[in-house]
């Protein structure tokens, strides 16, 4: 424990609040890349080649239903929350332009919080384990790779 009496009054005074935000100028092309990478990500995760047939069984869906959806919608939306998950995880890593860290912090929030998160939903939910891990999976390498474009294009 530190002796608060112990340390001069004028060095109390002088010390400089902690900003996380400063010296962050986000990178807006960056971001929209970084956005756009989930797209591909998704493209291949979900594609019939990787995870799409299993991804498809264990939500119940099939071809023609997933046709019906309204495509505009549904990608529009997703493109303007990979927007947000973009700006959220750029401000997280702050002006750290090591590719490296970024592919860690980008690895520790997809595993940390959003599959703990899509976890404690499958359990109330009742999904199937198979399915957890295709969707964390997902947003583990989504925001790896995001953090990794984040990080190295300032």
């Amino acid at each position: 424990m530190v002796d608060m009496q112990a340390i001069p009054a004028t060095s109390l005074s002088q010390t400089k609040p902690i900003n996380p935000m400063e010296n962050v100028e986000p990178n807006y092309w960056a971001i929209l890349v970084a956005a756009l990478s989930t797209f591909v990500i998704g493209g291949l995760w979900y594609s019939p080649a990787l995870f799409g047939k299993a991804w498809m069984k264990e939500n119940g869906f099939t071809e023609e239903e997933l046709r019906q959806g309204n495509m505009m919608k549904i990608f529009g939306l997703a493109f303007v929350l990979g927007l947000i998950a973009a700006v959220n995880l750029a401000m997280f890593i702050g002006p750290e332009n090591n590719p490296v860290m970024g592919a860690l912090w980008g690895f520790l929030a997809g595993a940390g919080w959003v599959a703990t998160f899509v976890g404690m939903h499958y359990l109330f939910e009742r999904k199937s384990f198979t399915l957890f891990l295709i969707n964390a999976g997902y947003s583990i390498v989504s925001l790896t790779l995001m953090g990794v474009i984040l990080a190295a294009w300032k």
